[in-house]
């Protein structure tokens, strides 16, 4: 609230919020009433409370293709930068409105404030010789600096966490395709050093230093689970979320056998945004003695690797080869699952449909491997109950198909093959049946694609620890359209990627 908004709201116990309530809800109906096409315009100029909306389509439609043209200006104005004299589009130039805080998962500060941005917040960006942005009128930037070793253009410092925000270039910009492309390149680089590594925290599980035991226990896990390496947070500052080497005594339960095997450890811990992380993974017996080792009286909120944190893991990997952390773990363990999943699940001779389930299921893989859920969303189980009913009316519709088939080559069979007419409505009959089982192979594919990972989420791994060279590659070996891989968006990102990968690369 402004100063004179406080003056006059003293006590919101007193405050009617039902016509604010009321007027999101027409915002929402008003959306839901626009066109496919309307809605990709951010309409603002919705009617005002109590007044229906517009009736006419074509003036809904003149109204949205204003709103359009007033956020391109706005875009053309703001949305860009000059990098490398290149004119390239920002990511993030809309600050975020003032609200509640949310946070993921039970989180200690959710429903806080977090206050309205002002140019005094803001630090600016930008290259020595260039005058900087104006602030708005009566007002001030924080500061204004000129770093070139760093990728954004504009920064401040939220006021719930105190973690800092940053204005970025667009994921489609040069400077980061290049960043992926490195990132990529590190990973990729590993290959050459990753048996060696695994040799030596082998051999380490059995070393007298115990910093080195946990150390190779905890790259154990990575390598072999690909969790995340986890980092040092402030007690109560943040939801209780943990990685690898945060892991505490209580996150952790030993089977001598379990479901038949032995040596089995379970995990069930929240990992990052609070989503839960719960395995039970059979492990060698060097392994599960050493955690044996490291719970001796402990507590439960006793941290598992008393001796080990992030920084230290890092340095460790940074000096077995340059630019090595756990992340690029990760990313390794991530692009190589989906290489090898590709190469065991795809088939040259299957039609699209089913290559793009098989790729679906290679992706589905890596996913449950870096741990990428979501719920499932509140429409699946209409859409899916509408999309058996188009299954079961297809099936109906075959078999009326099949059923014309025979009559029609039981009618030429009786009269004669010489009937060019007759030969004809047989080849059109046989056609429709082609075209009926094509299409109902193709909404089962698509039923068993949307079960299959109505709980898993693809894009997260496609998008940041997939190498996408892999699936231009197997889009070109495979003849597969790359639009039915990655979208627009996605294709932007990654267009340096699809210029210059050949049909034979190998991660």
């Amino acid at each position: 609230m402004t100063h004179q908004e406080r003056l006059v709201i003293t006590d919101l116990e007193k405050c009617d919020f039902k016509e604010l309530h009321a007027l999101h809800k027409d915002k929402v109906e008003a959306r839901k009433a626009l066109s496919k096409e309307e809605k990709q315009v951010t309409l603002r100029l919705l009617p005002p409370l109590g007044t229906p909306p517009p009736v006419s389509t074509c003036k809904r439609r003149s109204v949205c293709a204003a709103q359009k043209d007033a956020n391109q200006k706005i875009v053309d104005k703001y949305g860009y930068c000059l990098l490398d004299s290149h004119r390239e589009r920002i990511g993030n130039f809309k600050l975020e409105p003032p609200g509640l805080f949310r946070g993921r998962g039970e989180h200690p500060k959710q429903g806080m404030l977090k206050k309205r941005i002002q140019p005094e917040d803001v630090i600016i960006n930008c290259s020595k010789d260039t005058e900087p942005p104006a602030p708005p009128a009566g007002h001030r930037w924080k500061e204004v600096r000129h770093d070139n070793t760093v990728t954004w253009l504009a920064s401040w410092t939220e006021n719930v966490q105190g973690s800092i925000k940053y204005i970025m270039l667009n994921a489609n910009s040069k400077l980061k395709g290049e960043k992926d492309w490195e990132k990529y390149e590190v990973a990729r680089k590993l290959r050459s050093f990753v048996d060696s590594i695994r040799d030596g925290y082998l051999h380490d599980l059995k070393s007298k230093q115990m910093v080195a035991r946990q150390r190779a226990v905890a790259l154990y896990f990575i390598d072999k689970l690909a969790l995340r390496a986890g980092n040092e947070k402030e007690e109560g500052e943040t939801a209780d979320t943990v990685g690898c080497c945060s892991l505490r005594v209580e996150h952790i339960t030993l089977h001598d056998e379990l479901d038949g095997n032995e040596c089995v450890v379970e995990f069930d811990f929240l990992g990052k945004d609070s989503i839960r992380y719960y395995n039970k993974v059979p492990v060698i017996k060097k392994v599960f003695k050493n955690i044996k080792l490291f719970m001796e009286n402990k507590d439960p909120e006793d941290d598992l690797f008393d001796r080990l944190n992030t920084a230290l893991l890092n340095k460790h990997l940074s000096s077995l080869m340059p630019g090595l952390t756990a992340k690029v773990f990760r990313t390794y363990n991530a692009s190589i699952t989906l290489q090898q999943q590709l190469q065991q699940l795809t088939n040259k001779s299957d039609n699209v449909a089913e290559k793009l389930l098989s790729y679906n299921r290679a992706n589905r893989a890596v996913a449950i491997l870096c741990n990428h859920q979501r719920s499932p969303p509140k429409t699946f189980e209409q859409s899916m109950a509408n999309l058996h009913s188009k299954i079961v009316a297809r099936k109906e519709q075959l078999a009326l198909a099949k059923t014309e088939l025979k009559l029609a080559k039981k009618e030429m069979k009786t009269k004669g093959s010489a009937d060019s007419k007759l030969q004809s409505m047989v080849d059109r009959k046989a056609a429709a049946v082609k075209r009926c089982e094509d299409q109902l192979l193709k909404m089962e594919l698509q039923a068993t694609d949307r079960e299959e990972n109505k709980q898993i989420a693809l894009g997260t791994s496609k998008l940041n620890y997939l190498d996408p060279r892999i699936s231009v590659a197997w889009c070109k070996n495979m003849d597969v359209p790359i639009e039915k891989i990655y979208n627009k968006t996605q294709r932007e990102k990654f267009a340096w990627a699809i210029d210059m990968t050949e049909a034979d690369f190998e991660f």
